[in-house]
């Protein structure tokens, strides 16, 4: 490809929130809650780890260190607009957490439906 003078662009990932789309690439530090999107995913990637999860690093660059493989593919734009959603829209991922920890069955109405969450689920199936 260097020989060719082939390029390959970036792959980008997006999310809508409140009508506004945000557009990531990997690695991406230029959004305005990048510090927070990359708190939430350092946090993520360690309960992930604690609940079995194992990154495949065979398809990253391979001469770069594995420590460093896992951290790039931490931070795919997949992963960047992922946790965006999250954080922008935590009520509803909180209130799921919440049902669980207490181990209540809590309803609320947003705009348009009545929400039931229980055992942290809840009766959208996540639509909302």
């Amino acid at each position: 490809m260097d020989d060719r003078g082939v390029v390959k662009k970036p792959g980008k990932s997006w999310i809508e929130v409140k009508r506004k789309t945000h557009v990531f690439l990997v690695g991406d530090k230029s959004h305005p809650k990048s510090k927070q999107i990359h708190e939430f995913l350092g946090e993520l990637s360690r309960r992930m780890k604690e609940e079995g999860f194992v990154p495949d690093t065979n398809s990253v660059l391979h001469d770069v260190e594995e420590e460093q493989k896992e951290q790039n593919l931490s931070y795919h734009s997949e992963k960047l607009a992922i946790a965006y959603g999250v954080i922008s829209t935590d009520c509803h991922t909180a209130i799921k957490f919440i049902s669980k920890i207490v181990d209540r069955k809590i309803v609320v109405r947003d705009s348009a439906r009545f929400h039931c969450f229980e055992n942290g689920s809840c009766s959208c199936r996540d639509y909302w």
